[in-house]
């Protein structure tokens, strides 16, 4: 269960503050561990028995006009509806989630409302930037034409894997990312081109010292050194015809150094489709189709097999093969915005291991916003 509460006020022209204060209580399936596109978007890491109370973000963005044709912006949970220029500068700081300025896409993106998946939700061979509840303070800018964007962002990154606490070496602990989109129409259908890159430094391991050592189970945390780790993303929407969309993303990591913040994932491609449901006179329903697959680097294959363990992997006896899994979701809008759905999917070889699953997860949602 999740429920987040938000606020937003104007300070000055083209300034917004917003806070987000974030209520949650449960666990993931299995402790939230063992696959590693894990089933649902909303079981964090950090689980509790009891409900806990977080201030998810807390931010201040300010934009600044550049001139062109002005654009409406509809009022949403981070942003104050109004009007803006075409040409436009957004500078944002505070805590937040990366995931609120990079690597959107218009069909795969909110597990509240969409796919439910970890892989579906984000590109999972990025090491995005978060704490073990996907957010962290940082600093993004973003500069916006009529037909492109590019973007670039600096967070700070966790003390210790998929940690609470930052590192407070703020030199030497932080994540960047860019991402240029381009924006295009074909035949009047939107469609959206983006390009990821990120570079991380924390205070990581070394898969290949882990490895080289000779006890056993492999142990990652004595290697653990400053260490740098880069990867790159495509991200892809297009609308087919109207009211149906697809979607997919790429992504690689150079699978060096230890998963530190969101996935043990170095290699990762994902497929889907969306579709709205005013064919049969259900306007505000939604059905979705996506396949992913999920895979790691050789001397990461090494590590598991000597029995290392990650975020989401190892159980001491790897038998290697690509993770793969089939979501299957319908949403249906019961009443106004209140919103449930039915949810199926289908993973093999869990944790890259051909020795486990496959297996089948059925899930409800019940979401309401109002």
């Amino acid at each position: 269960m999740s429920l987040d509460l938000y606020a937003g006020a104007r300070l000055w022209r083209g300034a917004e503050a917003h806070v987000d204060g974030l209520m949650w209580q449960g666990f993931g399936l299995s402790k939230t561990v063992g696959v590693e596109g894990f089933p649902n978007g909303e079981a964090f890491r950090l689980g509790t028995d009891v409900p806990n109370v977080n201030i998810a973000r807390l931010l201040i963005r300010q934009t600044i006009g550049l001139g062109g044709e002005q654009e409406p912006v509809e009022d949403g949970p981070l942003q104050l509806a109004g009007r803006q220029d075409g040409l436009r500068l957004t500078l944002t700081l505070g805590r937040m989630s990366a995931k609120d300025i990079f690597d959107n896409n218009a069909y795969a993106n909110d597990p509240r409302t969409q796919f439910m998946n970890w892989a579906l939700m984000a590109n999972e061979a990025w090491d995005y930037p978060a704490d073990s509840l996907g957010y962290t303070t940082g600093f993004a800018a973003e500069l916006n034409q009529p037909h492109w964007a590019a973007r670039y962002g600096f967070f700070q990154m966790p003390e210790v894997s998929n940690g609470t606490a930052q590192d407070s070496h703020y030199l030497r602990a932080w994540g960047m990312v860019t991402e240029f989109e381009r924006r295009y129409a074909v035949h009047g259908h939107p469609g959206a081109v983006r390009l990821l890159a990120f570079l991380n430094s924390a205070h990581m391991g070394s898969y290949q010292d882990a490895f080289n050592r000779p006890n056993r189970p492999a142990d990652i945390e004595v290697t653990r050194a400053y260490r740098y780790k880069y990867g790159f993303g495509l991200n892809v929407e297009q609308e087919i015809i109207k009211n149906v969309g697809v979607f997919a993303r790429l992504g690689w990591s150079d699978g060096q150094t230890e998963a530190w913040t969101f996935a043990d994932v170095d290699r990762t491609a994902t497929l889907g489709l969306s579709i709205k449901g005013e064919f049969w006179g259900r306007a505000n329903d939604t059905v979705g189709l996506a396949g992913i697959i999920n895979g790691i680097s050789q001397v990461h294959r090494d590590f598991f097999v000597a029995g290392g363990t990650g975020i989401l992997a190892g159980d001491g006896n790897l038998s290697y093969g690509w993770e793969k899994a089939m979501e299957a979701y319908y949403d249906v809008q019961i009443w106004n915005t209140l919103h449930g759905a039915l949810d199926y999917q289908f993973i093999t070889d869990p944790a890259f291991n051909r020795a486990r699953g496959p297996v089948s997860v059925l899930g409800t949602r019940l979401h309401w916003s109002f």
